[in-house]
């Protein structure tokens, strides 16, 4: 954001918030930005059939660790994905499901 303050001459001594910065650049929310390049790095790794593919998808071996269960990237796209109303086709071979 300090880019966008930069380049609008906004003073760091300006009590602006993000959004308020967004909207005058013309610009989308944030949260949509940093889902984009999600997005876009799950591409990449799903094209790979490493250690990055099987920890993205969560299907790595060993013991479950204590407390809460960590979140998989997988459903966290998911779930955002639902909710833009964009579907998305991964191909069976590549997931290693079926």
């Amino acid at each position: 954001m300090w880019f966008l303050r930069r380049m609008l001459r906004i003073p760091w001594t300006a009590k602006k918030t993000n959004e308020r910065v967004l909207n005058e650049a013309n610009k989308r929310s944030l949260v949509r930005i940093i889902r984009k390049r999600q997005a876009t790095v799950l591409g990449h790794v799903m094209r790979r059939g490493k250690l990055e593919h099987l920890v993205t998808i969560g299907k790595f071996g060993g013991k479950r660790s204590r407390g809460r269960q960590r979140e998989k990237i997988m459903d966290g796209l998911a779930i955002w994905l639902d909710q833009e109303k964009c579907q998305i086709y991964w191909p069976p071979s590549k997931i290693g499901i079926c």
